[in-house]
């Protein structure tokens, strides 16, 4: 039985048919994936935000404390709920980090304000706020996982002509700040009353107990080597 050439035709066209219908609902579900693991981290990203508020309240009644910190905090949260009506990824992306490098800086600078950590009100929206941080860690690290999966699909080939088809472009990785694995550097320059002071008094303390250690030390010493010298008489 001979196979005619429109036969053949058919063969391929049917190939190239499943091939298409299932390559492009495969970027579909990887698309869908990446959208939903996107959501998961606007979810987390907002509950932080909505922490935002109290915890300026509760710092900013502090004498002293930075104003310029709390700017920061206030313009980075505003930044956030703007690239949230905008709908753009990019500038959500760019919102986010910019509102870790905000609260990264505040948390460091309440280290130097000891009355706010006693008070409990604010332990609580720290301890709140640890724990959306982890949440927010879980969530980027999940949608990166998952941008990274689409993002090999719509590069690999043969998967990539398709996504050139129909428009699948390569979604956007959650990458850190530059810089964010260096500590931040934070200018206490005008600290909270008494904090310096408790600072230095606390040096000036442990100088003196070295100091009487190594004495009492030196006089063990020397008290031993007379025994000895004693003991050759």
């Amino acid at each position: 039985m001979k196979i005619r050439a429109w036969h053949v035709m058919v063969i391929v066209i049917i190939l190239f048919g499943a091939w298409l219908w299932i390559g492009y609902n495969g970027l579909i579900q990887s698309k869908e994936g990446v959208s939903a693991s996107w959501a998961q981290v606007q979810t987390v990203y907002q509950r932080r935000a909505d922490l935002i508020p109290n915890i300026v309240n509760s710092v900013k009644g502090s004498a002293n404390f930075e104003q310029s910190t709390l700017t920061a905090v206030t313009n980075a949260r505003s930044a956030w709920a703007a690239a949230q009506q905008s709908g753009s990824l990019n500038e959500q992306v760019s919102a986010a980090r910019g509102m870790d490098s905000a609260l990264s800086r505040l948390l460091v600078t309440v280290e130097a304000y000891p009355q706010l950590q006693s008070t409990q009100a604010f332990r609580d929206l720290i301890t709140e706020l640890e724990g959306s941080e982890n949440r927010v860690a879980t969530a980027r690290r999940d949608y990166n996982e998952t941008v990274r999966g689409f993002n090999v699909k719509v590069k690999s080939f043969p998967t990539n002509l398709l996504a050139g088809m129909f428009g699948f472009d390569p979604a956007v990785m959650f990458e850190a700040n530059s810089g964010s694995e260096n500590a931040p550097n934070v200018d206490f320059g005008q600290p909270a009353t008494g904090t310096t002071v408790s600072s230095q008094g606390a040096a000036v303390s442990a100088a003196a107990s070295s100091v009487t250690a190594l004495s009492l030390s030196s006089a063990a010493t020397v008290t031993s080597s007379a025994a000895s010298v004693s003991s050759a008489q």
